[in-house]
C-alpha cells in the first residue's frame, strides 16, 4: 500500500528521462521483432491435451500396436444426394479412387479402394435410403494443417476436373445434385485452424475500435484514447516475439484459441491498468499547476494499486501451469507474460507519454486549477468558469447511510443468479463448438442422420486374455446402450490381445455415452476375472473418442479442483501482505467468488434459453473462474486502497465516501472496456470462445456495477474499524477519530 516515491517517477517522466523510457521501449520492441519470430508464426494447433499415462491414450498406443491399419489420419468423405446415389454417381466416385490410388493426393497415404469393389459390395456401403457414401482417405501422420488442407484442395480439384463441377461447394439440400463435405479429424483440423485464423484478425480490429470507440466517448479525448492503445501495441509488440521465442525453442506450445483470448486480455486488462494511472493524474491537475508535480503524485499515490493488481493477475494465471490438461496449461505462459509486460508498460510507457503531452493529454476538455482557468479565459477574453469540484457520489452516500439495505439486496439478487449455476450442462464435444455451416460440422450431420450415430466414432475395447476362452463379446452385445459389436480379432504382435470395436446407441461425443466408458470397463473386467485371469483391471484398454472425451472430463475435474484452491490462495496471501488485514481479505475474496457464480448463472440463462445452446463447454467455469476472480480483484484492490489511504487522514465514513467517488467513474470505464473487449469474443463463429466470452464480460460487469460500488464498500462501513483487523496501525487511527460509523439495518 505504499507508493514507490517520487524518484521513480523522475526515473521514468522526468524532463529527459522521459524520451529515454519512450526510446527504450521502441529499441527492445524493434529489436525482438527483427531478432525473434512473432508467435502467431509458431501456433500448434495439434498438440496433444492429455499425457501419454492417460488410460485413453495408452490404449491408443495399445491399438496402433496390435491392430495397425494402413496408418494415418482420415479425411471422411461425405458424399449425399437427396433422391439417392445411382449408378452412373457411384462410377465415378470409383473412377475418382483409381485416380487417387494411381496419383496420390499430397501427403495421401491409403484411400479406400472403392474402384476394386463389385456393385453389390459398394451398394451395401451405401446409407439405407442409398443417398449417402462415406469415403475415408488417410494422409501422413504429424501433418500441419497447411499440408492437409493442401491434399484438401488437391481432392476438390480433381472432383471438379472429373464430374464438372463442385460438390464441396454445392448445396446438401440440392435435389438431384451430388455434394460432399470433407470432416473426421483432417476436415475438423483445418475447420478449427480456419475458424481461429479468421477469428485474430476480426478480433483484432473488433478490439481496437471498441476500444477507441470507448475511450473517445469515456474521455472524449483523441490524444487521451491512443495512450492507452499505445501503450498496449508496445506490450504486444513485446510480448509476440519472447513468445514466439519460447515457443520456437520448444519451451511452450501456443495455439489460435491462446492467441486469441490474450489478445483480448491485453486490450481489456491493459487499458485498465493504463485509466488508474491517467485518472488519478487527472484529478491532480485541477489542483496542481506543475504537470510534473502532478504526474509524480499520481505515480506514487496509484503505482502499488497498479503493481499490486498486475501481481494477482500473473500469478493466478501461472497457477494454469498446474493443469494436467494441455489446453488449459497452454493458456499460462502467454497469458501471465503478456500482462506482466502491460503493467510494467503501465508503469513506465504510459507516465512517459503522459509527461510528453502533460494537459494536453486531455485536449480539449483540458484540467486547470482555478488560477489557470482565470489566465486562460483572460487570454480568450471569455467569461472564467466556476472552479471544478469534484462531484459528491451519491453510491458512497448511499452505501455508508444505508449498509444493510445494500448488502442484502446484493446478496439475493447475486445468490439468486448463482443458483442457476448448478443447472448448467456441459459438453466436451469440439465440434459442436464449430457454426453450424462448416463443412466438418455438415459431414458429421450427414452421417448422424443416415448411418447409426455410434457408427460415426466407435469404441474400441481391447483386453489381455492370457489364453482364456472369454464371454466378453456376448456380454458387451446384451448392453442396452450398445448398438453393434464387432467379431473379436486377435493382436498382431500378443495373439492374447482382444479387440472388439463397440458401436453405441447414441451419440459418442455426448455426455450419456461418455458415463458409459466405466460400465464397459466393469464389463470386461467381470468377463476377464470369472475366465480366471488376474489382475483384470490391468488388462483391459479403451480407445477412441468417446474415451478421449471421458478422460478429458476426468482431467478437466482434476485441474478445477487444484487450481481453484491455488489461484484463491495466491490471491488471499497477496491481499494479506497488501492489505495486512485479514478480514478485509476474507470479505474481498467472498464477494469475488459470489459474482463469479452470479455470472456463471447469469451466463447459462442467456447461453441456454436465450441463445438455445444444450449444454456450454466444459473448459468454460475454470477459464472463466481464474479471469473473473483475477481480474475482479483489481477494481476491488484498486477501490479499498483509495478508502484505506484516505482513512488515515479522515474518519471512515467519510474516507469509503469519498474513495467510491474517486475511483467510481474510473472503474466504471475500466469495466466497461474490460467486459466489450471480452463481449467482442461472442462475435466469433466459435461456440466456446462465444461461452467464454459472455460469461466473463457478465462477471466483470457484476464486479464493476454491483460488487464494487455497492457491495464491498456496504461491508466495509458495516464492519467499521473491524475491517482492518489485526492492523494495529489503522486500529489506533480508528481510536483518534471523533465520528463512529453506524450501522443502518
Amino acid at each position: 500500500m505504499h507508493g514507490t516515491g517520487p524518484s521513480y517517477g523522475k526515473w521514468v517522466a522526468g524532463k529527459r528521462s522521459k524520451w529515454v523510457t519512450l526510446l527504450v521501449w521502441v529499441l527492445i520492441a524493434l529489436a525482438l521483432n527483427l531478432l525473434w519470430p512473432a508467435v502467431g508464426d509458431k501456433e500448434d494447433n495439434h498438440a496433444a491435451n492429455l499425457k501419454e499415462t492417460v488410460p485413453s491414450v495408452m490404449a491408443e498406443a495399445i491399438a496402433d500396436q496390435e491392430f495397425p491399419s494402413n496408418g494415418g489420419i482420415p479425411a471422411l468423405i461425405v458424399w449425399h444426394k437427396e433422391n439417392g446415389l445411382n449408378e452412373g454417381d457411384l462410377a465415378q466416385l470409383q473412377e475418382l479412387t483409381a485416380s487417387l490410388e494411381s496419383d496420390p493426393l499430397p501427403y495421401q497415404r491409403f484411400v479406400v479402394p472403392f474402384h476394386k469393389l463389385p456393385p453389390q459390395a459398394l451398394t451395401a456401403q451405401l446409407s439405407e435410403d442409398q443417398s449417402t457414401l462415406v469415403m475415408p482417405v488417410l494422409f501422413d501422420e504429424d501433418q500441419e494443417t497447411d499440408q492437409l488442407k493442401e491434399g484438401t484442395g488437391e481432392l476438390e480439384l480433381r472432383t471438379e476436373q472429373l464430374l464438372g463441377s463442385n460438390p464441396f461447394q454445392a448445396p446438401i439440400q440440392s435435389g438431384d445434385g451430388i455434394s460432399a463435405r470433407i470432416t473426421g479429424p483432417v476436415g475438423i483440423f483445418i475447420d478449427a485452424t480456419g475458424l481461429f485464423a479468421d477469428a485474430d484478425v476480426s478480433l483484432m480490429i473488433a478490439t481496437v475500435l471498441l476500444v477507441l470507440l470507448l475511450l473517445l466517448l469515456i474521455y472524449r479525448s483523441p490524444i487521451l484514447a491512443l495512450i492507452p492503445l499505445v501503450a498496449v501495441g508496445f506490450a504486444y509488440m513485446v510480448t509476440s516475439p519472447i513468445l514466439g521465442f519460447m515457443a520456437d525453442q520448444g519451451v511452450i506450445t501456443v495455439d489460435s484459441q491462446s492467441i486469441a483470448i490474450m489478445t483480448v486480455l491485453l486490450f481489456g486488462a491493459g487499458t485498465d491498468y493504463c485509466l488508474f494511472l491517467i485518472s488519478r493524474f487527472r484529478q491532480l491537475l485541477w489542483h496542481e499547476p506543475d504537470k510534473r508535480k502532478a504526474l509524480f503524485q499520481a505515480i506514487t499515490s496509484s503505482s502499488g494499486a497498479i503493481a499490486m493488481s498486475g501481481f494477482t493477475v500473473v500469478l493466478s494465471l501461472f497457477a494454469l501451469l498446474l493443469a494436467q490438461y494441455g489446453a488449459y496449461q497452454r493458456f499460462a505462459v502467454p497469458f501471465s507474460l503478456s500482462i506482466l509486460i502491460m503493467f510494467i508498460a503501465s508503469l513506465t510507457l504510459v507516465p512517459a507519454l503522459l509527461a510528453i503531452f502533460g494537459r494536453g493529454s486531455f485536449y480539449p476538455f483540458i484540467p486547470r486549477t482555478p488560477e489557470m482557468q482565470a489566465e486562460h479565459a483572460q487570454k480568450k477574453g471569455k467569461p472564467v468558469k466556476a472552479p471544478h469540484k469534484e462531484k459528491e457520489s451519491w453510491i458512497g452516500r448511499v452505501v455508508t447511510t444505508k449498509p444493510w439495505t445494500v448488502v442484502l439486496v446484493a446478496l439475493v439478487l447475486l445468490g439468486g443468479l448463482a443458483t442457476f449455476s448448478s443447472h448448467i450442462k456441459f459438453t466436451y464435444d469440439l465440434l459442436s463448438s464449430f457454426p453450424e455451416y462448416v463443412p466438418s460440422r455438415e459431414g458429421f450431420a450427414i452421417m448422424g442422420e443416415q448411418f447409426s450415430e455410434g457408427e460415426l466414432a466407435p469404441v474400441r475395447l481391447m483386453v489381455n486374455s492370457s489364453g482364456q476362452t472369454l464371454d466378453l463379446g456376448e456380454r458387451l452385445q446384451s448392453l442396452e446402450y450398445v448398438d453393434r459389436v464387432s467379431e473379436p480379432q486377435n493382436g498382431a504382435e500378443n495373439n492374447n490381445i482382444i479387440g472388439y470395436d463397440i458401436e453405441l446407441a447414441m451419440n459418442p461425443y455426448s455426455m450419456e455415452a461418455m458415463q458409459h466408458i466405466p460400465d464397459l470397463r466393469e464389463v470386461a473386467e467381470a468377463s476377464l476375472r470369472e475366465a480366471g485371469v488376474s489382475n483384470p483391471g490391468e488388462a483391459v484398454w479403451i480407445s477412441g473418442q468417446t474415451a478421449t472425451q471421458y478422460d478429458t472430463e476426468i482431467a478437466g475435474e482434476h485441474d478445477a479442483k487444484l487450481i481453484i484452491p491455488v489461484v484463491i490462495g495466491l490471491i488471499t496471501l497477496l491481499l494479506l501482505v497488501y492489505l495486512r488485514s485479514v478480514v478485509a481479505t476474507v470479505y474481498l475474496i467472498a464477494t469475488v467468488i459470489l459474482s463469479y457464480f452470479s455470472a456463471l448463472g447469469l451466463g447459462w440463462i442467456i447461453i441456454h434459453y436465450g441463445l438455445g445452446a444444450e449444454a456450454i463447454q466444459g473448459a468454460i467455469p475454470l477459464y472463466s473462474f481464474v479471469f473473473l476472480v483475477a481480474l475482479g480483484e483489481d477494481y476491488n484492490i484498486f477501490m479499498i486502497s483509495s478508502i484505506w489511504q484516505k482513512r488515515k487522514q479522515m474518519p471512515l465514513k467519510q474516507a469509503i465516501k469519498e474513495g467510491v467517488g474517486e475511483t467510481s467513474s474510473v472503474i466504471t470505464s475500466a469495466g466497461l472496456i474490460l467486459a466489450g473487449t471480452f463481449a467482442v469474443l461472442a462475435t466469433l463463429p466459435i461456440q466456446v470462445l462465444v461461452q467464454f466470452g459472455i460469461i466473463t464480460a457478465i462477471g466483470v460487469m457484476l464486479d464493476t456495477f454491483i460488487v464494487r460500488p455497492f457491495l464491498v464498500p456496504a461491508i466495509t462501513t458495516l464492519l467499521g474499524k473491524w475491517a482492518f483487523w489485526p492492523s494495529k496501525s489503522h486500529m489506533a487511527t480508528e481510536e483518534k477519530q471523533p465520528l463512529q460509523v453506524e450501522n443502518n439495518a
